[in-house]
């Protein structure tokens, strides 16, 4: 009889070890987060020495000839006024467009009696460009047989031979006002009256004269009409005015006075006696 097989026992489970969860590490934050994408020590001590170089080489090009001036270039002006503007900044010639001093440079064509402001610009390597906003001459001041032009800012451009630039209007002042070249006139001996022909630049009639006399500002037209623009105040509207009224004037008037914008008066007999200041 065969004999019996064992029962085969049953296989017993392998152990496993036990495993144990470790705590991840805690995410940096605040200033040792930003710390990784900070630069390294080569990389900044490249970069500090392209800084260093690039100020060195800048000092040499301030010292050397590389970028003297050699060409003024001057526009925005007359030819006269130009020629006053290259004449005067001769000077700079030579100097190097990097060490330039611009302040120095508009103070030196300011000061010139035709000249309100001038900007510059360097062209390189060897060009300086002055752009001039020159002085508009709006008048002739007359004292006694002298005269000036003046600006539309009050200001004395320069003295004239008496006649010329006869299509400016004149102003006259008495023989004891102080006239300067490049200075500005006081308001009451024709600084004022310069300004507001300025203001007139397009008033459709030629101005002869301009006086301030006891507050009162009168134009003489070319015509012989006198405009009367009282206290000279509200001078725009005053010429608006002025200017529809001169297509409406009754025949034979010799003055039109807008000294009261709301009420304009023309006729052949002004009770204010005009004169000269």
């Amino acid at each position: 009889m065969a004999g019996r097989r064992r029962p085969v026992e049953a296989r017993a489970p392998r152990a496993r070890a036990p495993t144990v969860a470790l705590p991840r590490a805690k995410e940096r934050s605040g200033f040792w987060a930003l710390a990784r994408f900070a630069p390294s020590r080569r990389s900044l001590a490249l970069g500090v020495g392209l800084i260093a170089l690039a100020a060195g080489a800048y000092a040499v090009a301030r010292q050397t000839s590389a970028f003297a001036i050699g060409r003024l270039d001057v526009t925005g002006a007359p030819a006269d006024v130009q020629q006053q503007v290259r004449r005067v900044l001769a000077p700079l010639i030579g100097t190097n467009l990097l060490s330039l001093d611009g302040g120095a440079l508009e103070r030196r064509a300011e000061a010139l009696p035709t000249v309100v402001s001038v900007g510059y610009d360097r062209a390189f390597p060897h060009t300086l460009r002055v752009h001039v906003v020159p002085e508009l001459p709006v008048a002739v001041l007359h004292r006694g047989t002298e005269t000036w032009l003046v600006s539309a800012r009050g200001r004395v451009v320069q003295r004239v031979p008496t006649g010329t630039y006869p299509a400016l209007a004149r102003i006259w002042v008495p023989r004891k006002t102080d006239v300067a070249i490049g200075a500005f006139l006081a308001p009451e001996a024709g600084g004022t009256a310069a300004r507001t022909l300025a203001l007139a630049a397009r008033f459709p009639a030629r101005i002869s004269t301009v006086s301030l006399a006891h507050g009162e500002l009168v134009f003489r037209l070319h015509s012989g009409l006198e405009l009367r623009l009282g206290d000279p105040t509200d001078v725009r509207l005053k010429l608006a005015i002025a200017r529809r009224a001169l297509a409406q004037l009754p025949v034979g008037a010799t003055y039109v006075d807008v000294s009261v914008p709301g009420r304009p008066v023309a006729g052949t007999n002004n009770p204010k006696l005009s004169g000269r200041g």
